[in-house]
Order: C-alpha cells, then structure tokens, then sequence
C-alpha cells in the first residue's frame, strides 16, 4: 500500500504543476487533458485544455493533481486535497474504502474506470477526501 497526496485546482493546475517540476527538477509521468477523456463525460469546449490528471514523483514519493470537474462542486481553497492510496487488490480497496467512510460519505463508489483502475472517494467523518485506487491487469 502506498499514499500520495492529490491536489485539485481551479483551472491553473497545469501552472502549478510547472512549478512544481521546476522547483523539484523531476519530469511528469502521466500529464493528460479533459479532451482526452471519454465523450460520455461531455466536457465543455472551455475546459477541454484543463489539466484532467497529472502525476509529478518526487523522491519514493508522487504528487498528483488535476483542475476541477466541470460538474462537480466548486474548489475550496483549503479543501482542496484529497490523500490517494493505492492498494494490492479489489478486496483490499473495497475494505479500506468502507473503513474510511465510515461515519463519513462514499462520494463515488468503488468502480472500474477507463484508465485501468479500480477506484472510489470518500470523504472520512473528520471531513478529510480520501481516493482508492488498484491497478487492474490487462
């Protein structure tokens, strides 16, 4: 298992993570945009540039980040973030996830994605965002 920390943006993610690379002098190993999405997800033409995923390593660690779903709710500067953990397997996803929320909301149920992941957020009693994730074989 292993925790990252996921940060969202208000549509200067890209910027940021610019930032990032230039002060940590690492290079991004994922960088995709709303218009690589699925059509399903009916992105807006303005937003079709946003940053939709970024991940940016930094030392054994990784810095994700991505600017805000258009139809989800708005940044909160503050709350902004969300601590990421990667698991070994659905089982362990679907436990860790339903410890977490305990108390708490399931904002988006553990589910197979179209990049390749099994993947859930909750946000915990204590008012923290948490994102599941397991990578699945192909």
């Amino acid at each position: 298992m292993s925790l990252s920390t996921y940060l969202t943006f208000d549509g200067n993610c890209r910027e940021a993570f610019e930032f990032y690379r230039s002060v940590f002098g690492t290079e991004f190993v994922v960088l995709t945009t709303f218009a690589e999405a699925p059509e399903d997800m009916d992105v807006p033409n303005a937003h079709r540039d946003k940053v939709m995923h970024v991940t940016l390593p930094i030392g054994s660690s990784v810095l994700m980040g991505s600017d805000n779903d258009p139809s989800g709710s708005p940044v909160v500067v503050g709350n902004n973030f969300s601590i990421s953990v990667d698991t070994e397997g659905r089982q362990e996803s679907d436990d860790l996830i339903g410890k977490l929320s305990a108390g708490g909301t399931v904002t988006m149920p553990m589910q197979e994605t179209f990049w390749g992941s099994y993947f859930g957020m909750c946000t915990d009693r204590f008012g923290i965002n948490w994102m599941v994730s397991c990578h699945l074989s192909a």
